[in-house]
């Protein structure tokens, strides 16, 4: 299953204090057969859509197997734990994804912008159909998509909303940073959210849907309790009229 034991380098990992897995817990069965290394477990999605961990008994499994596993977020801690019996959790621990700090101020701009896969599991339709009325409505300010889809599907934008595509990491940085309003109205559940968190570190207004773990990336974003282009519009003129 792994390219290494594959190849004859198994002894890499056999010299190794400490082994990471990441996503992949129907790994954990091999390494533990073949080392004496102690195990971390990392969790970036929910675990029971994986293979290893997906019932039960894998999970209790895993628990009693490794030395440690690690959450990127409580949501996704909670489902690796659902419908488990009360087990201890001393082995486990949410650790958030992080950013550097920002060490200088920024003027902003009057845009608003997502950052993200344009399909509609990120609810990229509501937020085009809520930017007509918005900037429509308030001719000053403009908004930045950025982001692509293999699979894309064509949605109408207004003439001020630009499209950059596919960027850099430190050019969308720089674009939130300018950016007065951030819309992360995802329909799928988010095992974490970065762009909400990177959003919220550049100084940007963040509007998030309730979903996965979205609402522990920014504690005062504004949440979406109802997921529509009407509460999107909402609550970006909300946030324009509230100086």
């Amino acid at each position: 299953r792994d390219p290494l034991w594959s190849r004859g380098l198994g002894d890499v990992y056999k010299r190794q204090d400490i082994i990471e897995l990441h996503n992949r817990p129907v790994m954990v069965s091999d390494f533990i057969k073949k080392i004496n290394s102690k195990i971390i477990l990392y969790f970036h999605n929910d675990p029971r859509t994986m293979k290893g961990a997906k019932t039960v008994s894998d999970r209790i499994i895993l628990l009693n197997s490794v030395d440690k596993i690690i959450f990127i977020s409580n949501w996704v801690k909670r489902k690796f734990f659902e419908g488990l019996p009360n087990l201890s959790e001393n082995k486990t621990q949410v650790i958030y994804h992080s950013i550097d700090p920002v060490t200088k101020n920024i003027k902003k701009n009057k845009q608003i912008i997502f950052v993200g896969k344009l399909n509609e599991s990120k609810g990229y339709d509501l937020f085009c159909k809520a930017l007509f009325a918005i900037l429509d409505k308030h001719t000053a300010w403009k908004a930045i998509s950025i982001g692509d889809e293999k699979r894309f599907q064509h949605y109408n934008t207004h003439k001020k909303h630009t499209n950059l595509g596919q960027i850099s990491h430190k050019k969308v940085l720089n674009f939130l940073s300018k950016s007065e309003i951030a819309v992360i109205p995802s329909r799928w559940e988010e095992p974490f959210g970065r762009t909400s968190l990177e959003a919220a570190s550049r100084g940007s207004a963040v509007i998030i849907s309730n979903r996965g773990g979205l609402p522990e990336t920014a504690p005062h974003a504004i949440k979406l309790k109802i997921l529509s282009s009407e509460n999107i519009f909402k609550e970006i003129e909300g946030l324009i009229l509230n100086k």
